[in-house]
């Protein structure tokens, strides 16, 4: 059995190649033969190229920048007004929309007035006719206008997924560190999703409603100034108060809604990532009560926001139905001194229903404003915060490596008042290897990662050859500095993705010569996809030693000036360590090298040895040296040396 095992995939997993249009057979997924797209498709395919071709989804200058451009601060007029032609188009729509459905009730004064009461039949059916026909208009405008508003919301939330994906990228470690990964995908999905539901229609009613009561207002005036007056008095007074306290409670209820949304898909996300350790121990009961007690938040939150919703919704109901009354009586009073016509009446109480219709409307509008007011709080705060290791808009690209390192009186601590290190100065010559050993926490990985610039020195500088690491560009920098962490990550997709990682235009015999480096070879072979055998999400489908493996080949294929080795053989077997330590001697050949290193048969293989132990280096020497110095590495070797006595005699 393959040590891979069913991990690669078997004869039906993995990717069939690209659909051929003739010729010879490829094979689709499943491993049946394709024949190529069927005449009778092949036209409907052909078009369909050629407009993705002309309306690419990324454009070819739509590159990565460490260094974030200005833009204005993130806020809805910006994400609606951000496309000028589809905008303009949809205010249009809009306008047009409003003042057709507002037609009804004038037609139906004309009717009554006009055609029942002289019984004159031609205005009657003309009237009737005129009103279809603002009908069938108005279902023209709204069907326009969704059509732009759709598109407007896709193409502005599109863009803000890739501002906000690209933020993230460019952020620093200490942000990933500090926030839960659940909360960074909310911002990611639920908070961009509601934009895009109030950009797609919330906004557009809310401009229609909006209108429809300033247009109304203007037309009740028209009708009778005295009528307008005494209704209008009555009930924008109340709606007004209420609306005023339902804003203040919503932006409350809102807030708190988004905030324990995020909480419980960062509780999700943790309990998914985790859930081998959560059966290991079996804790699926306990997190069952904690989830619950996350999700009785979120639940809170909608009952909050619903209590409210259900206070204003009615109570609105009750103000609308006394100026309907109020209007009956004193209308019904003009119209018998003979000061109003019935069809005026009739048009006043149909536009004044309008006029209360959107009040109801915008009840439930305001949810989903309050709704994407808060996604644009968060978001904003999101891409206001800056990150912690920034580029320098006047770095400049580093030269071809020699490989020189200085550490020059390098403080650093992840929390300001709690140093990690301490006054740090060590030199590491042009492709010498350097091993870092001291106990658990005392700064190995931390050197490490000054090195690649995860994090910069709150005093001295970190320089390759010369170069103070803050005034090169990041990408120049990590194009020459290669990474294998303790832990390495491997991505869903094939072996020929994940080894290419870094260099993805690298062939495929540059490919076999990396996994060939690592002793590789054999095993990938017995796999019935090769290269193209799918690895799971976080290369679940794989040991622990093998994801090492592979994240060794895709240090090889970098082609690193620098090397940066947090002990990439503390997950190996005895055989498979061997082989990798061979295949580091080939990958460290001429590279200038920094080992964390937690195995002292990892640290002899070194130049020289640094120990690090108190917040700064206490012995720095070859092996034979620091064991004949009888310091702190003489007492770790010799505590190694009885540990593998006992374990030989065992």
């Amino acid at each position: 059995m393959s040590m891979f095992g069913g991990g690669f995939g078997g004869p039906g997993a993995g990717g069939g190649g690209a659909l051929g249009r003739g010729g010879g057979l490829n094979k689709s997924p499943e491993g049946l033969a394709f024949a190529g797209i069927p005449p009778e498709l092949l036209d409907g395919v052909q078009k369909l190229e050629a407009v993705e071709a002309r309306n690419p989804l990324i454009t070819p200058d739509e590159k990565f920048r460490h260094v974030a451009e200005v833009r204005r601060p993130l806020s809805l007029t910006a994400l609606a007004v951000g496309r000028w032609g589809l905008f303009v188009s949809a205010c249009v729509m809009l306008l047009l929309e409003t003042l057709l459905l507002q037609a009804g009730p004038l037609l139906i004064q004309v009717g009554i007035d006009k055609g029942i009461t002289p019984r004159d039949l031609p205005v009657l059916i003309g009237a009737a006719v005129a009103f279809i026909v603002s009908v069938f208009a108005s279902w023209v405008a709204s069907s326009a206008r969704m059509r732009q508003t759709g598109r407007l919301a896709a193409d502005a939330t599109r863009d803000l997924r890739v501002r906000v994906f690209a933020h993230l990228q460019r952020l620093s470690l200490d942000y990933f560190t500090s926030e839960k990964a659940g909360v960074i995908m909310t911002r990611m999905t639920s908070d961009i999703e509601s934009l895009q539901n109030l950009l797609s229609d919330g906004l557009a009613q809310f401009v229609i409603q909006g209108l429809t009561m300033v247009v109304v207002t203007v037309v009740l005036f028209t009708y009778n100034v005295e009528l307008a007056l005494i209704t209008l008095l009555v009930v924008v007074p109340a709606l007004t108060i209420a609306s005023l306290w339902f804003r203040r409670a919503a932006d409350q209820g809102y807030r708190r809604q988004r905030d324990a949304i995020a909480a419980m898909y960062a509780d999700l996300s943790e309990s998914l990532y985790g859930v081998r350790v959560v059966t290991a121990y079996d804790r699926q009961e306990q997190n069952v009560v904690e989830h619950r007690a996350v999700v009785g938040r979120y639940r809170d939150a909608n009952n909050f926001t619903g209590h409210i919703s259900a206070v204003y919704g009615p109570g609105t109901s009750v103000i609308g139905l006394v100026g309907m009354a109020l209007l009956l009586l004193v209308g019904g009073h003009m119209v018998l001194d003979g000061k109003l016509s019935v069809g005026e009446l009739t048009a006043f109480v149909l536009y004044l229903n309008a006029f209360f219709a959107p009040v109801q409307q915008l009840v439930q509008l305001y949810t989903s404003y309050q709704q994407g007011r808060a996604a644009v709080v968060k978001l904003r705060d999101l891409l206001n915060t800056q990150p912690a290791v920034p580029e320098s808009a006047s770095a400049q690209p580093l030269p071809p490596a020699q490989g020189e390192i200085v550490f020059d009186d390098v403080t650093f601590g992840y929390l300001p008042d709690r140093p990690v290190l301490k006054d740090v100065t060590l030199t590491i010559r042009p492709g010498e290897t350097i091993a870092c050993v001291g106990p658990t926490g005392a700064g190995k990985s931390t050197l490490a990662k000054l090195v690649n610039r995860f994090y910069d020195p709150q005093s001295g500088a970190v320089r390759i050859d010369g170069h103070d690491l803050r005034d090169i560009t990041l990408a120049s920098l990590r194009r020459q500095i290669g990474v294998v962490p303790q832990e390495p990550f491997l991505f869903a997709g094939s072996i020929r993705d994940n080894v290419s990682f870094a260099r993805p235009e690298a062939t495929d015999d540059e490919i076999w010569a990396a996994i060939d480096a690592v002793g590789l070879r054999e095993l990938v072979e017995r796999t019935p996809l090769g290269l193209d055998a799918p690895l799971h999400e976080r290369g679940q489908s794989v040991s622990s030693g093998q994801r090492q493996l592979l994240a060794l080949a895709r240090a090889f294929l970098a082609e690193p000036r620098v090397v940066v080795l947090d002990e990439a053989t503390s997950n190996l077997d005895l055989q498979s360590e061997l082989r990798v330590e061979r295949a580091l001697d080939r990958l460290l050949e001429g590279r200038t090298a920094l080992l964390v290193a937690h195995r002292l048969t990892t640290a002899m293989r070194a130049d020289r040895i640094v120990v690090v132990d108190g917040g700064g280096i206490v012995e720095t020497g070859s092996h034979a040296e620091l064991v004949q110095r009888g310091g702190a590495y003489a007492r770790m070797h010799a505590t190694w040396e009885a540990h593998a006595d006992i374990s030989s005699a065992v």
